[in-house]
């Protein structure tokens, strides 16, 4: 993960290395910490350097006996996880930019049909909803109200719109959603909108997230 600024590692780092590090085979470890509760008792995350970490809470721990484990890897913790009923969201992918893609990205001009949304722009941000379907609504999150808007126009008409949020309390991480109307897809408006976010999230000292699942070929 090196590739990343510090505040992307380091926060990772903390989440799955907290608490009791019980160490498996090949380089796989598993924290045991009470950083995760009921909701979310469970977390793996394979980075592009393929390394694997797991975290689990106290009481998942207990559960699975993850500490009387030597033959401890990711195929027989994600087999013990099975056995529990614990599911994994295992198609979530999570994308930042790297160090060296961000010195371009500031110093990109924004597209002229991108801009920034306030309150002001309450009645266009509606139209733009009401002519998009419930199911891209909520899959997307794209909220008026959220930390930072961005919103590109074809004339008048918004039709494409990003939102973000800080993704943890004890984080600079801003998490993103982005939809583009059916009717406009195609055509860049998500790139451009996505980038001038992006820009605007790194100016304020925050690092621009995204999440995806597999099967979201967009």
């Amino acid at each position: 993960m090196a590739q990343f600024s510090p505040e992307i590692t380091d926060h990772w780092r903390a989440t799955l290395s907290s608490g009791t590090v019980v160490q498996g085979e090949s380089g796989f470890t598993v924290a045991i910490t009470s950083a995760l509760d009921g909701d979310s008792e469970a977390m793996v995350l394979k980075t592009a350097d393929r390394q694997v970490m797991a975290a689990v809470s106290p009481a998942l721990a207990e559960k699975l006996a993850v500490s009387g484990r030597p033959d401890l890897c990711e195929p027989v913790f994600l087999h013990m996880l099975q056995e529990a009923g614990v599911t994994l969201h295992d198609a979530d992918y999570i994308f930042y930019f790297a160090e060296a893609e961000k010195a371009a990205l500031l110093r990109e001009q924004p597209a002229s049909s991108v801009r920034l949304l306030t309150a002001d722009d309450a009645s266009v941000f509606a139209e733009f909803q009401s002519s998009a379907s419930e199911e891209d609504l909520d899959a997307a999150y794209v909220e008026l109200d959220h930390w930072l808007v961005f919103g590109a126009f074809d004339g008048d008409r918004l039709v494409c719109a990003a939102s973000m949020y800080p993704w943890k309390e004890e984080s600079r991480i801003a998490d993103m959603g982005i939809l583009t109307l059916a009717t406009h897809r195609g055509k860049g408006h998500a790139r451009c909108v996505v980038r001038a976010i992006s820009r605007h999230a790194l100016g304020q000292g925050y690092e621009p997230q995204y999440r995806c699942q597999l099967d979201n070929d967009a």
